[in-house]
């Protein structure tokens, strides 16, 4: 008897993982009751333990040949799928049981949901903010430039009100990347990831799209997930750092990207220029 069709390709996208691979795997396995499929997309160049990994869980292995980003990386295992249902996910999560399933359950009862992100846990049990609005010019400025010295900033908790007001599940401008649930035709009508973004911003731009074209970026916190991470930033904070500005300007140019909005777009490279610089001084003591 043949095995039934998938309901969700579960695309996790790595590079030179290490033992949180086997966690994401075999937590993955408790939080769903329904067919899935796991693709682990390497973008490294040592498969090891990805290939070893999907042997122990049935998953199937996509090896880049490059590093394509997480974006470039999760439009790739995403591919020919067939499954309704798409979740693009950091290998560093641990699934609660049952999460996935709700998941899944909330976006069939919203049919205008074209994304769904769980509520995000850090290690502390403490909730990060997963779900927020899309960052205005002047929002997004004073957050940038205040959260760190000044948490309660006025334009930091406007840029976290939708994660922040009390409630269950709700809309909001955009759902980080490190877990999502998609509806595969709603990612495949916006082209998926813009492969543009090396790391960081490409969730808030697929946010943006979506929206755009009348999809909801729904909120639900009764789905959980552990994330772990931070393995990146610690290992290699100076590249990480330069890919954030180099994101945020990308962003910034592509939302704001008429003749007459030239001035926002060398005001906005300039300062974040200036942070990067102040950040790598700090990551280089």
């Amino acid at each position: 008897m043949s095995s039934p069709a998938p309901t969700v390709r579960v695309v996790c996208v790595v590079y030179h993982p290490g033992e949180e691979l086997e966690r994401f795997a075999r937590t993955l396995a408790g939080a769903t009751s329904a067919p899935y499929e796991l693709v682990v997309v390497d973008n490294g160049d040592d498969p090891t333990v990805s290939r070893a990994v999907a042997a122990r869980h049935g998953a199937r292995v996509v090896e880049s040949g490059a590093n394509l980003g997480y974006g470039g990386g999760a439009n790739l295992g995403a591919r020919d799928a067939q499954a309704p249902w798409l979740v693009v996910a950091n290998s560093d999560l641990e699934w609660e049981p049952g999460s996935l399933d709700v998941l899944v359950a909330a976006g069939e009862d919203h049919p205008d949901a074209g994304a769904l992100g769980p509520a995000l846990l850090n290690v502390d049990g403490t909730v990060y903010p997963s779900a927020r609005a899309l960052p205005s010019l002047t929002q997004g400025a004073g957050h940038a430039l205040l959260v760190r010295v000044w948490p309660a900033n006025p334009w930091t908790r406007a840029y976290r009100a939708q994660h922040e007001d009390a409630g269950g599940q709700r809309a909001a401008g955009w759902l980080s990347g490190a877990c999502l649930l998609l509806r595969r035709s709603a990612f495949e009508a916006v082209g998926g990831f813009d492969d543009g973004y090396f790391m960081f911003f490409e969730d808030v731009d697929l946010g943006e799209r979506l929206g755009r074209a009348g999809w909801t970026n729904l909120y639900v916190p009764g789905a959980r997930v552990t994330h772990v991470g931070g393995t990146s930033w610690r290992e290699r904070p100076a590249r990480m750092i330069s890919a954030h500005h180099t994101s945020a300007a990308r962003y910034v140019s592509r939302r704001y990207p008429h003749a007459w909005q030239w001035p926002v777009r060398v005001a906005v490279r300039t300062g974040l220029r200036l942070r990067e610089r102040s950040e790598l001084r700090a990551a280089a003591r």
